[in-house]
């Protein structure tokens, strides 16, 4: 899993177009294996990125779930104590 990727799921407020496109561009980078395409699929790549982008919107939007929704703030925070753990030294 891509570390850049981020749990979209059950935010208040929802995840934002920006945020859901972000994710879809870091998978085809991962899965393309480059950051950058040649100009020979560069509309491969952003074909690519728009429909992963829509189905994951269709995704977050069909998920149900009965815990409460999670404070961006609090795991940005969770996630910056454990990375600060992870790389003390």
């Amino acid at each position: 899993m891509c570390r850049n990727i981020r749990p979209l799921n059950n935010f208040e407020p929802p995840a934002t177009r920006s945020e859901v496109t972000a994710a879809a561009l870091q998978y085809v980078r991962k899965v393309s294996g480059t950051t950058k395409p040649s100009q020979a699929n560069q509309a491969a790549f952003d074909q690519a990125v728009a429909e992963i982008a829509h189905l994951t919107e269709h995704l977050l939007d069909a998920l149900v779930t009965t815990a409460p929704p999670k404070n961006r703030d609090v795991e940005a925070d969770k996630a910056r104590a454990r990375a600060a753990v992870r790389y003390a030294r």
